[in-house]
């Protein structure tokens, strides 16, 4: 079972170690740990459901009490802030639970006919409000929402219905959850590839409607270069997105619904490219004398056209605190002084990299890279497969993370963008200095380090985790929150970079995608969803500002 106000399985927690805990604490300050309500006391403010009996009478429709308090929210920061505090502001009135497009179908009609608004629910894992009721933005004050609500959730889609293995598409219901895409592939010699970190629990709809990125996108391609078609349930039909490899006839619909946020419809089905097994999958982790050591390694890498499958590069703060996060006392400092004894010091900067296909190609890859390495005066040795497994192991895990930080007061978040290369170490810059100055009224210090995710021959994407201490209660922390999210936001809508590379708009996001899309952008995109949706009943608020 997942836990009702946190991340992932309620019998997993990610452990912190006391220096790293330390290390923190020494950037913010001590901290103190925030209340937290009980489940109890947060669903006695879920109000009675405003759904018809027609929707209520529904087997797959629940108004249980539990069941929309799960589906009311989902991991971002404002939502940990809802969920500790008890504070939801709003929740769906009822949870839908369908098992076909057309048990979607029928879920569209009803919601036309009793005028609802629909959110689309996968895994539940948006980090910047894509599955929020309307007006339950934060979390705090009287929220009403003028339209009952009612979330579907595709959980029960989940299947492999298909697969051509001449063409190499697989179709699956859009509810399936990335361990079970690969279980389902896997039995047939197969993989999809897409690996974000939230994969444990985010769904194939999910990633298709947010533009999702996986850790291994450089290999296998982000869910654009996936995604080969389907089927969209919208207030104006059902859409049936063709699956041709490549086309000449007007405007790509495919292109067109994806990061489309829910706004347009629902994804039932979807038809993805897949791949054989690899023969072969290693990970390792080196480290480089200073961050243009290391940015120069993956610019020549993915220029050269190295087949790798991941490039991941951490600057030297983040390689710190890494390694303080991930180590004990005893094995840091054996870490430690291993690299200094190989000419390593303060600026060391750590590089991720892997492989994913036979033998002889991953060979003949990694061959390239050491060279690579080499010349910019990368040091791996006995560490490079033992860390590479433990980054293997614990790939999915880091989200718990926040949960262990929480209990001790530290407030944590992360945003990404991505940009060209000329640009990467300005916009590094500008974001950190942004977040880090964002709370200098308060006289509060604020942590912050950044890695290269995904790269590009064009440019790369830029992740900053940030660590801040909770104020003295619910409402303050999230105001603290809110103007590092605006310096944040701003450093990059005022650069030359993306509002998000991997995450999506949601609600979070949202005032800023002007900035990147401009007035005429907004005005055709919104057109687009006007056309499929005239009485913006779908995920209003979101992608959007309403």
């Amino acid at each position: 079972m997942t836990r009702w106000n946190g991340w992932g399985n309620i019998n997993f927690n990610k452990a912190v170690s006391k220096h790293g805990a330390r290390l923190i604490r020494s950037h913010i300050g001590k901290t103190k740990k925030l209340p937290s309500v009980r489940l109890q006391q947060a669903l006695k403010k879920v109000p009675k459901s405003r759904l018809p009996n027609e929707l209520t009478t529904l087997d797959m429709v629940s108004t249980d009490q539990e069941v929309r308090l799960r589906h009311a929210r989902g991991q971002s920061f404002p939502d940990w802030i809802a969920m500790h505090s008890g504070d939801f502001g709003a929740f769906p009135d009822g949870v839908a639970f369908p098992t076909s497009t057309k048990q979607v179908e029928q879920l569209m009609q009803l919601a036309i006919e009793h005028d609802l608004h629909l959110i689309p629910y996968g895994g539940g894992t948006s980090v910047v409000g894509h599955i929020n009721p309307p007006n339950a933005s934060n979390g705090f004050g009287k929220n009403k929402v003028s339209r009952p609500v009612l979330t579907i959730a595709m959980g029960k889609m989940d299947k492999l219905i298909d697969f051509d293995k001449d063409s190499q598409i697989a179709t699956f219901g859009a509810g399936a959850q990335g361990p079970v895409v690969e279980a389902q592939l896997s039995q047939l010699g197969y993989r999809l590839g897409h690996y974000p970190q939230s994969w444990e629990l985010s769904t194939l709809g999910g990633w298709i409607a947010a533009r999702s990125s996986g850790q291994q996108s450089l290999g296998y391609g982000r869910i654009e270069q996936m995604f080969a078609g389907g089927t969209l349930v919208t207030p104006q039909g059902t859409m049936t997105i063709a699956d041709i490899p490549a086309s000449s006839a007007g405007p790509d619909l495919r292109e067109m619904m994806m990061g489309s946020e829910g706004r347009a419809g629902i994804f039932t089905e979807v038809k993805m490219r897949v791949q054989p097994l690899p023969e072969q999958e290693l990970f390792k982790v080196v480290f480089l004398p200073n961050w243009e050591a290391g940015k120069a390694v993956l610019q020549q890498a993915v220029q050269s056209n190295i087949r790798l499958s991941m490039l991941r590069l951490s600057n030297a703060i983040e390689t710190d605190a890494h390694l303080h996060l991930g180590t004990t006392p005893s094995q840091f400092m054996a870490i430690s002084t291993y690299l200094k004894a190989r000419g390593l010091g303060s600026d060391k900067v750590m590089l991720t990299y892997g492989v994913s296909g036979d033998k002889a190609q991953n060979k003949l890859a990694l061959s390239q890279f050491k060279k690579l390495l080499k010349q910019h005066g990368g040091v791996g040795g006995k560490l490079a497969d033992l860390m590479g497994s433990i980054w293997a192991h614990g790939r999915f895990k880091f989200p718990y993370l926040r949960g262990t930080l929480w209990q001790k007061g530290i407030m944590v978040d992360t945003f990404e963008t991505a940009t060209n290369w000329r640009n990467i170490d300005q916009q590094l810059l500008d974001m950190e200095q942004a977040v880090r100055t964002s709370l200098t009224d308060e006289g509060e210090n604020v942590m912050a380090f950044t890695h290269i995710s995904h790269v590009y021959k064009q440019g790369a994407s830029l992740y900053t985790t940030y660590f801040f201490r909770a104020a003295k209660d619910h409402p303050q922390t999230l105001t603290r929150w809110q103007k590092i999210k605006k310096a944040a936001s701003l450093s990059v809508a005022n650069g030359q970079a993306t509002i998000s590379h991997q995450h999506g708009v949601g609600r979070d996001h949202a005032p800023y995608l002007a900035a990147e899309k401009g007035t005429l952008g907004l005005q055709v995109t919104k057109n687009m969803f006007t056309s499929l949706d005239p009485d913006q009943r779908m995920n209003p608020g979101v992608l959007l500002e309403d």
